[in-house]
């Protein structure tokens, strides 16, 4: 794949989830283009290992320890991001949990946890940045869903494609009542990629999954970033209530 260039000089992007996996790849993505990084994890071990690689890769980060389903931790979370750095110019919405099981024995208490981490921890870091982000007329929120949203996903994660649903339409929502005052929400919405999340069902399943996807591979390391940034960049200040597929083709079946 060519390089992709984008700027964000002298700009404030913070993603949730941003110390493994695809938040990690598109925190680095941004530092790269120029910005000013904050990552959230919910552990500081995660945290301080992905600080020490985006610093060595020349990027000013900063790192802070939240929950994204706890609206007290969320704002502070976001009070400590305009302290830093004095303004928050992107969001992008990744954290999230996954539990796998049937439908008739998905306990209720994993159900609960995957809609507040995925569902309410979207809802309430666009609600407290989005009100910094209007009072300043411009921000762009990018979040990041999944194939599983727009169809029945994968067997055996009801709570995860019920979820990525959700936020599919709270991202047209929020469009709606956020485009007046040039706040653009768009989302992404991956098939599978090589995470730690899913790294079980890619040890069992990766061959018949690829063989299922039109392009014949799952998405590869660099494949998703580019894509976020695009949705939050100048070159879509007339895109937003957005869902784009990325995803190999698995959504043109």
């Amino acid at each position: 794949m060519g390089a992709v260039t984008f700027d964000f000089s002298n700009e404030v992007a913070l993603i949730t989830g941003g110390s493994r996996g695809l938040g990690l790849e598109i925190a680095q993505a941004f530092g790269a283009a120029g910005a000013t990084v904050v990552i959230t994890a919910r552990r500081e071990q995660w945290l301080g290992e992905a600080k020490q690689m985006l610093t060595d890769q020349g990027v000013t980060v900063h790192t802070f320890v939240c929950d994204v389903a706890d609206a007290a931790s969320v704002e502070q979370v976001v009070q400590q991001t305009l302290e830093a750095c004095g303004k928050i110019d992107v969001l992008v919405n990744n954290a999230g949990l996954t539990w796998g099981a049937s439908a008739e024995t998905m306990p209720l208490e994993k159900w609960h946890q995957v809609i507040e981490a995925n569902i309410t921890g979207t809802f309430l870091m666009s609600q407290h940045v989005g009100r910094h982000m209007l009072k300043c007329q411009k921000g762009a929120i990018v979040n990041i869903a999944s194939i599983a949203g727009l169809g029945g996903g994968q067997r055996n994660t009801i709570g995860y494609n019920t979820s990525k649903a959700a936020i599919i339409n709270l991202t047209r929502s929020l469009a709606l009542e956020w485009g007046a005052q040039n706040v653009r929400v768009n989302a992404v919405a991956p098939a599978m990629f090589r995470t730690r999340m899913t790294e079980a069902i890619l040890q069992r399943s990766e061959a018949a999954i690829a063989a299922a996807t039109p392009m014949q591979r799952i998405g590869q390391h660099g494949e998703l970033a580019p894509s976020v940034l695009f949705l939050a960049s100048e070159a879509a200040s007339y895109i937003t209530g957005q869902v784009l597929a990325i995803d190999g083709g698995k959504t043109a079946e």
